[in-house]
């Protein structure tokens, strides 16, 4: 992996004088008090501010305020104008814009595009506080307050943007977001180092226009624009894509390795041009393909890739932050708690999170319906158990509220913390989308000995009665360590615990990039041994998805019947929901497989199921117990010669017969917010989810 800049190592800002501030201010009246005449960044955000490291625009701009940066927070302003945005004057710097913590499409529909009643990241879960794309909205209005300063888009909204990209709620393919909202530089992905560095720079007195050598930064230029006579462009369509491996130079040494690194350093690829993607399905598969594989910070080229006549340039992801890097941003001293001007007001999404703790980022796994991939990239950033300690100590010391329950420990995943490749230079050299699809590759560790200590340094901790893991479990991974089921069964399970096969099936879990359901029997098979050895009576939370590109009708007829015989009830279920630069919305929009080469007649067609109707039906699939849904699945079983399903018998799916009152039109549960199900009278335990809002 390159090297590069710490964090740390920055001269502060001549502002740092002002010392820190007990929240970031949202008005002049705080910019006063706190002694400032101005703002050199000022932040807008699409959620409530919460200053908790949880919460993107807080991180940020406590960041930013640890180099010496004076930082305003503008949160949820009045859109329809350019009046809010001027609210705590003209930044000196540039004005940094995000959505939020969250799409603003997808906070705000659900995956049937109907509008949602409530928004998680809003005081008392009011909606209607944001506008649909918000980023572009938000950076046209900073334009307009202040035409002359710079103005940065960055978080996840702007991340899964910045090329063309397939739109599901528009159902057409869209611009980079820099091309709509005209901003002058995109950060993706978690973008500390980036952020820094520009401030640093803009502080100098460098234009931002001159600055476009920064690692996980995007930004229009002239068409045919290079940084140097050095660069080499390489047009994508006319070389072979490489299938992907694990590790180019693998077993020739490092310094093929390097060779290839050193090649790429100074190599453009050109993807497909916006128009030819938007009228083109496999041009459109092939440059996600593209992208997908160029994501390894270790060995990844920049892209470009024509918009009219300008260009959107891509520089190569940022490099992963390391484990004091990690420490340093989340041990700023966050106020933990949400701004004073909300005063008794929830804000669900800090309910939700107020006693939980990130311990690491990014994810490995590359499901293909799952954002974090794009976002926070595959390898792992972990931070230090005395950083994760320290924080479940503050908590416990400054949190009010807290009654000695940890709700989670985790991230991403809950256990794929300090997993790593076993060798950095075939890390580096690696251009697999997943390692652990088909399966675990081989240099890829899975000891949970490192997990496991914390989890026991955590709970006996003074003060702390339970830690809980909140998050996903990665069951293929988990069964390589019995010891860390034992101890996650034993200890930190509160009834249930979340896991995530998704399906049931080999062609719906291919297209997702997920494991086989031999790994979840031996999972559970574990758990269960693990749970009854502990004396507690403990139930799996399996979530599942219907509609996902590659699943058929005949294989929720099987998920069905699993479930059933399994007695699991699903009460609130996931529609498959298309979010941008995602490979399975490659699938959905194209119905051509991005994991295969997809030029010279190669491409592969995917099962996709579109239309209000047949994703109605996979989704009534997982509800199969509910009678509302049975006219509906006789129908579909009979067309599918089915008809041997519906019967009043235990080997039937549904029954004959319709109780009275049963089988109209009802309210759509898709917008129904997460969370579980009732139990029922069986081994096993009912669970669902929301109807896409869950992104991973």
């Amino acid at each position: 992996m390159l090297p590069a800049k710490s964090l740390t190592s920055f001269k502060p800002y001549w502002a740092k004088r002002f010392g820190v501030a007990p929240f970031l201010p949202m008005s002049r009246a705080e910019m006063e008090a706190l002694g400032w005449d101005s703002c050199d960044v000022i932040l807008v955000t699409g959620d409530a501010y919460i200053d908790h490291p949880s919460f993107g625009m807080a991180l940020v701009g406590r960041l930013l305020e640890a180099q010496g940066f004076r930082v305003g927070i503008i949160a949820q302003p009045d859109w329809r104008s350019a009046e809010a945005f001027r609210a705590l004057g003209k930044p000196n710097l540039y004005f940094g814009v995000t959505a939020g913590n969250m799409d603003s499409m997808v906070n705000r529909y659900t995956s049937d595009r109907k509008i949602r009643s409530d928004d998680a990241y809003t005081p008392n879960g009011e909606p209607n506080k944001r506008p649909d794309r918000a980023v572009t909205v938000y950076a046209q209005r900073c334009r307009e307050a202040y035409k002359n300063v710079p103005v940065v888009a960055g978080g996840i909204e702007a991340s899964l943007r910045r090329i063309a990209h397939y739109d599901y709620w528009s159902d057409t393919m869209r611009r980079s977001v820099l091309a709509d909202s005209k901003a002058d530089m995109l950060l993706f992905g978690n973008a500390e180092r980036a952020l820094i560095e520009l401030t640093h720079r803009l502080a100098a007195g460098e234009g931002i226009a001159d600055i476009r050598d920064l690692r996980g930064t995007a930004f229009m230029v002239p068409m045919g624009w290079k940084p140097s006579e050095e660069w080499t462009e390489v047009d994508s369509l006319a070389v072979p894509t490489p299938s992907p491996s694990r590790g180019e130079g693998r077993g020739e040494g490092g310094t093929r390795i390097e060779f290839i690194q050193q090649q790429r350093a100074h190599s453009v690829l050109r993807l497909p041009s916006f128009e030819q993607v938007e009228k083109n399905a496999v041009l459109d598969t092939h440059a996600s393909r593209v992208f997908h594989l160029e994501s390894n910070p270790g060995n990844a080229r920049a892209l470009v890739q024509g918009h009219g006549e300008r260009d959107v340039w891509l520089n190569p992801p940022p490099i992963p932050l390391t484990t004091a890097e990690m420490d340093h941003v989340y041990g700023l001293p966050y106020a933990r708690a949400p701004h004073p001007s909300y005063g008794e007001a929830k804000i669900p999404a800090w309910e939700m999170i107020r006693f939980s703790v990130n311990i690491m980022r990014g994810c490995f796994g590359g499901c293909t319906f799952c954002s974090i991939t794009e976002h926070e990239g595959r390898i792992i950033q972990n931070r230090s158990e005395e950083s994760i300690l320290h924080e479940i100590e503050a908590i416990r010391d400054k949190t009010p509220g807290f009654t000695g329950v940890v709700s989670d420990l985790g991230g991403p995943t809950a256990n794929m913390y300090r997993l790593a490749c076993k060798d950095p230079k075939i890390e580096s050299a690696c251009r697999r989308l997943s390692c652990v699809f088909p399966d675990i590759c081989e240099n890829m560790g899975t000891d949970h000995g490192p997990l496991i200590q914390l989890y026991r340094k955590a709970r006996a901790l003074p003060g702390v009665k339970k830690v809980l893991i909140g998050s996903g479990v990665r069951y293929d991974l988990a069964v390589k360590s019995p010891e860390y089921i034992k101890e996650l069964a034993s200890h930190h399970v509160g009834g249930y615990l979340k896991i995530a096969p998704e399906h049931t099936e080999e062609g719906p879990l291919e297209h997702m990039m997920k494991p086989k359901m031999t790994a979840y029997d031996r999972f559970k098979q574990m758990f269960d041994k693990y749970s009854k050895e502990a004396g507690k009576e403990q139930y799996l939370i399996p979530y599942f998805i219907a509609a996902h590109p590659g699943t058929t009708d005949e294989d929720m007829v099987n998920l069905a019947l699993w479930l059933k015989r399994n007695g699991f009830r699903l009460d609130q279920v996931q529609t498959f929901l298309p979010t941008p630069l995602a490979l399975a919305t490659t699938m959905w929009h194209t119905e051509l497989n991005p994991l295969k080469p997809v030029l010279g007649g190669k491409a592969r067609k995917v099962p996709v199921t579109r239309g209000e109707r047949a994703r109605r039906l996979q989704k009534a699939f997982l509800r199969y117990h509910d009678p509302d849904n049975w006219p509906m699945l006789r129908e579909a079983l009979k067309a599918m010669g089915r008809a041997d399903l519906i019967g009043n018998g235990k080997q039937h799916l549904i029954p004959a017969f319709q109780p009275a009152g049963t089988g109209g039109a009802r309210a759509d549960r898709a917008g129904a917010r997460p969370g579980l199900a009732r139990p029922i009278k069986t081994r096993t335990a009912t669970a669902g989810k929301s109807g896409g809002r869950r992104i991973k």
